[in-house]
């Protein structure tokens, strides 16, 4: 079956574990030990939420092995575009729970739905709890529980054979991820931060920012860790956008759409390229980063070997660290700089294509998904963002 629809990594887990679960109930229906296989023509119709609406998705394959369990099975498509996940086996283990009591509706996760971390899915370091996003999570509450039998919980083991192998070539364990891929698409369709066509898909947003509630309020979030976390930190949803790498040009057709408070935010592995004078991100144009981050150390006095132990750290994440340990006033007042040359650079940059109002904040958070340093602007518009608007 030919899938046209570039779909993430939660549907393709939702899809699987449907399939798990619909052999888990024919076969019980049957016999507690009958096998179901099925074909890998086989598809599941899923509701997406996020567009919402029903799409069939493909699943490899689905068997029920007895015992009260099942496994069924999906091949991720991402579609076109550099991803990771092509062709990414996904393996989910089904089976019956006894839950506890349901908590009140609309006051947290379904207890029904148990999800636990296999092979190959990132869990947080210091929890060791499945990284698993808001979206991924409702996905599966919204496809799985209306087919449960009554008083019935079920348990999901969620199993990428590949996930740790793959996670080595990811950034997941600058956020505090390890032993697999983080499970954290906020959406139903791939939409790649490089893309040409990623950054039509922002302008048209932007076209349409005046008619929004807050037209004069903006979000750009740097990737799908900054999309998730912004919310958990008060953020409202209604003024994010994902602005994945092309940030100059986005920066400058939100003040062309009458933005005149725009928030830049996400890790500062990333943003801190854009105190470097370097507004489109992906590694693959530029980076500068090592070199920027040494600028701006020197600019507070640091030289000698220290200097060079911090130019030659392996990621912004290590150097920072090793100043923080090295002297910790000395790595608050570099990240400080950090933040207000990121927003000194981006005023700069949007001056350059005309006079407009728009003022612009930075905000960086760091791999503990922890907001971690705002510039004076970054500072002022969290707190009115969070606070008045949220």
């Amino acid at each position: 079956m030919t899938q046209a629809t570039p779909f993430t990594l939660p549907v393709w887990v939702a899809a699987a574990a449907r399939a798990a679960l619909e052999a888990l109930l024919q076969a019980e229906a049957r016999a507690p030990d009958a096998a179901t296989p099925r074909g890998s023509s086989e598809a599941q119709p899923l509701e997406l939420l996020e567009p919402p609406g029903v799409e069939l998705v493909p699943v490899e394959a689905a068997a029920a092995l007895g015992d009260g369990q099942a496994l069924g099975m999906a091949r991720c498509d991402p579609g076109d575009g550099l991803d990771l996940t092509r062709g990414l086996l996904v393996w989910v283990r089904a089976s019956w729970w006894e839950p506890p009591q349901e908590p009140p509706q609309g006051k947290g996760p379904s207890q029904r739905l148990l999800l636990e971390a296999g092979e190959g899915l990132g869990v947080l370091a210091g929890s060791r709890e499945l990284c698993l996003s808001a979206y991924a999570r409702r996905l599966l509450e919204v496809n799985l529980l209306p087919l449960l039998p009554a008083g019935r919980g079920l348990r999901l083991q969620l199993v990428f054979p590949r996930g740790r192998e793959l996670a080595g070539r990811t950034s997941n364990e600058a956020f505090g991820v390890v032993d697999g891929l983080a499970l954290i698409g906020t959406q139903a369709v791939v939409q790649s931060s490089a893309a040409p066509d990623r950054l039509e898909q922002c302008l048209e947003t932007l076209r349409q920012w005046p008619r929004s509630p807050h037209p004069r309020d903006l979000v750009l979030v740097i990737g799908e860790n900054g999309l998730d976390l912004a919310p958990r930190l008060g953020l409202p949803a209604g003024l994010l956008l994902k602005a994945g790498n092309w940030l100059g040009p986005l920066i400058v057709a939100a003040a062309e759409a009458g933005v005149e408070r725009l928030l830049l935010f996400g890790y500062h592995g990333k943003l801190i390229k854009l105190a470097g004078g370097i507004f489109h991100t992906h590694h693959h144009l530029a980076d500068g980063r090592a070199e920027v981050l040494t600028a701006l150390a020197a600019l507070e006095g640091m030289g000698g070997p220290e200097l060079q132990r911090l130019f030659q750290a392996p990621t912004v994440e290590a150097a920072l660290a090793e100043l923080q340990e090295l002297d910790g006033p000395l790595a608050a007042r570099i990240e400080a700089r950090l933040a207000l040359a990121i927003e000194t650079r981006s005023q700069a940059y949007l001056a350059r294509y005309g006079r407009f109002p728009t003022r612009i904040g930075a905000a960086l958070f760091d791999r503990a998904r922890q907001l971690r340093v705002a510039g004076p602007c970054g500072q002022e518009l969290l707190k009115a963002f969070r606070h008045d608007l949220g």
